[in-house]
């Protein structure tokens, strides 16, 4: 009996972890696709603004 309980704490504590490392991996997903996102919104920005100041001179 003594044996089935540190078996499941340990189970527990290792699906804990486990819990908690997919969550970090998912914030870490989700903060890397936002980042991005901004990143393209302000290269297309620039690459816009550029466009059309070469227009005028042209």
């Amino acid at each position: 009996m003594d044996n089935a309980v540190l078996f499941f704490n340990s189970f527990l504590s290792y699906g804990l972890l486990f819990i908690i490392s997919v969550a970090v991996m998912v914030i870490g997903g989700f903060i890397g696709v936002k980042a991005r996102k901004a990143k393209d919104a302000k290269a297309a920005a620039q690459a816009k603004e550029t466009d059309g100041t070469n227009a005028g001179e042209v």
